[in-house]
């Protein structure tokens, strides 16, 4: 399966429950590799690459995991630029 790229922007009440930590733990499970950092607007971004199916695996239990604190997601689908080589969390 091709690799591909994610970009997301969560919001509703995603920070202070734990999400960076969550979203870094399912990608080192499924073998995804990015970053993931808290916005000062309150919102959640991250992008994340690897085979489209862990992908969707990843986006779905971030979506179960976190479905009472998630008001809304933008989410855009693009082609990896094999830019990563593990998974972190960002404080910048």
């Amino acid at each position: 399966m091709a690799k591909k790229r994610i970009h997301v922007f969560y919001s509703g009440k995603v920070q202070g429950v734990g999400f960076r930590f969550t979203a870094e733990s399912f990608a080192l499970e499924l073998g995804l590799v990015g970053w993931v950092r808290n916005l000062n607007d309150g919102r959640v971004e991250l992008e994340v690459e690897g085979e489209e199916g862990k992908l969707r695996n990843f986006l779905d239990k971030l979506k179960n995991y976190f479905d009472k604190y998630i008001k809304n997601v933008e989410l855009k689908w693009l082609d990896s630029i094999d830019e990563y080589r593990d998974f972190e969390i960002r404080f910048y």
